[in-house]
């Protein structure tokens, strides 16, 4: 029973010590929505803001948008779609009247929500006014201000 002893626990601290290096490389991941619902969504972010009055000054000039808060920072929205053409449309909107947006990729799985944009985003592929594209965009936010948040 003895000779079997020391093998049996250098076995052990071998399995140990590997276990814990591979759940080490998992640590820094980050962590993805696993949904068969899940979805892409391209939201055109106006700006990054460190305190909450900083952003109602700066985004005093939008009737409708909406903000998350991530790492202590307010992100602010200005527009949602599934289709990053309709993203790049909504971006040039905005450029257009002279605004700098970001486009960031965000994945949901709020079905519901989903099925909504994707109405819009079949009107706002069939536009190129710029009085349509603002209001389908604050339409949009309207709607993800009442189903999501």
């Amino acid at each position: 029973m003895k000779k079997y002893l020391f093998p049996v626990t250098i076995s052990l601290l071998i399995g140990i010590s590997m276990a814990y290096f591979i759940i080490k490389q998992y640590e820094g991941m980050p962590i993805l929505a696993v949904s068969s619902n899940a979805e892409t969504l391209y939201y055109v972010e106006r700006g990054i803001y460190s305190d909450l009055e900083n952003m109602e000054n700066n985004m005093k000039d939008f009737t409708d948008y909406i903000y998350n808060t991530e790492n202590n920072q307010y992100h602010t929205y200005i527009g949602i779609t599934t289709n990053k053409e309709n993203a790049l449309k909504i971006q040039n909107y905005y450029k257009n009247l002279g605004y700098d947006t970001n486009l960031v990729e965000k994945i949901t799985d709020n079905k519901e929500f989903i099925n909504i944009l994707r109405q819009y985003d079949e009107l706002l592929n069939k536009t190129d006014d710029s009085e349509s594209i603002k209001t389908i965009c604050n339409q949009v936010l309207a709607k993800y201000e009442e189903m999501v948040n």
